[in-house]
């Protein structure tokens, strides 16, 4: 029996904000709320205990890299995900068609982002070591290659970042591997795009992803998942609206917004928007994938989405900044070496309580990798403390006054 279901509890009196329970087979997820990427199966630097302590209720984990390794099967086999990651709480997997955009465009136009490639992750980890140059060479020579993927009508042929062994996703084939998975909640195979596709290009993966949307939903065998089908068109208005609308006369579980949001912060707004005010009024959830800061959670908030993924809280966290209700702070600045202050004295999170900004700033600049694990426990604790107040201040009808508020302060 499906065991999945949205009830929209409380809706803000000016704007589109609502406030909600999704309930899946792994117990309720409250919205709005921030869900931290798990991409191999594991929150980087955290355990499932810290995660529970943290307050997160649902996590993020990614179907590209899980099924090269250790392999889905492998997965099914330890039980699915929640056992093999010892996690009980609600999962979601992404379909996979951001990595083959990762591999395709995201090389060609510079702006990808697979792990141990892309200077988005492990190099900007080690922005503050000496390995600086022989990083950031390595990585050049890498997307200086060719595209690691070829997309068809039929589905995408990709080489594997890991050992250049060659593999084939379409949606039966993502859909299955997410079943084997095990996760709560599933997304259809689509394409996304690059903010430098032209509006021809954006408009073919477009109509490719829906229908793969379709076939998505015809490859579905398991009735304990639920199953969100994605809309595209990049950040042209007619095409979102047209995706807007087709994706959500499909009887999805729930709509996610992908692909390129455009350039600009402004431009990620006028999508949504676009996107928001033309999906059918059938109350589903909705998800934005890609975005964790604070103010475009906030904003997009207000503009009616309820759930949202990103690795940015953690993967800053290992660079070493720290986010606060003041703006983000780089630990690695010396005017912390001698201060006895917590990160923030009104967060409660293990690394506040117990630990000062100097031992920090130490274990920072020492390498030590306890210094990785405080920064991930107090950003994901700001995250989820940040969440918990907007869904607050929607219940009390003051979201208005608390985003204002919010920004007398973030810098």
């Amino acid at each position: 029996m499906n065991k999945f279901n949205f009830k929209i509890e409380y809706s803000d009196k000016k704007s589109l904000a609502r406030t909600g329970v999704i309930e899946t087979p792994h117990g309720q997820i409250e919205t709005p709320a921030f869900v931290p990427v798990g991409t191999a199966a594991t929150v980087k630097a955290l355990s499932p205990r810290d995660l529970n302590e943290i307050g997160a209720s649902v996590i993020f984990a990614n179907t590209y890299h899980l099924y090269l390794r250790p392999g889905e099967k492998t997965v099914k086999k330890m039980g699915g995900l929640h056992k093999f990651m010892n996690w009980q709480g609600p999962i979601m997997t992404d379909s996979g068609g951001f990595q083959v955009f990762s591999l395709g465009f995201g090389i060609e136009h510079g702006v990808g982002k697979i792990a141990n490639i892309f200077p988005s992750e492990e190099f900007s980890e080690n922005k503050n070591s000496n390995k600086d140059k022989n990083d950031k060479k390595s990585i050049q020579k890498i997307i200086s290659k060719p595209k690691l993927v070829k997309i068809t009508d039929d589905g995408a042929f990709f080489t594997s970042h890991l050992d250049g062994s060659k593999h084939f996703f379409n949606p039966a084939k993502s859909i299955g591997i997410q079943e084997d998975l095990g996760a709560d909640i599933i997304l259809a195979f689509d394409e996304c795009t690059s903010p430098l596709s032209d509006k021809r290009y954006t408009q073919e993966a477009m109509e490719r992803t829906h229908r793969w949307a379709k076939e998505s939903l015809d490859a579905k065998t398991r009735n304990d998942q639920a199953l969100y089908g994605i809309v595209q068109g990049g950040a042209y208005k007619d095409l979102r609206e047209k995706s807007a609308k087709f994706i959500s006369s499909l009887p999805f579980d729930g709509l996610a917004i992908g692909g390129s949001l455009g350039k600009s912060k402004w431009d990620m707004l006028k999508v949504i928007k676009w996107t928001v005010k033309n999906f059918k009024k059938e109350n589903k959830p909705r998800h934005l994938l890609g975005i964790g800061d604070p103010l475009g959670i906030l904003e997009s908030v207000e503009l009616g989405c309820d759930t949202f993924d990103c690795v940015a809280p953690t993967r800053i966290a290992r660079n070493g900044e720290l986010m606060t209700e003041r703006g983000d702070i780089n630990i690695f600045n010396a005017k912390y070496k001698e201060n006895k202050n917590p990160i923030e004295n009104n967060c409660s999170c293990y690394t506040c309580r117990n630990f000062s900004l100097s031992y920090l700033n130490h274990l920072f600049k020492s390498r030590e990798i306890l210094g990785t694990q405080l920064a991930t426990i107090h950003n994901l604790s700001f995250m989820m403390r940040f969440m918990k107040n907007i869904r607050k201040s929607i219940k009390e009808d003051h979201l208005d006054k608390f985003k204002r508020e919010f920004l007398t302060k973030y810098k």
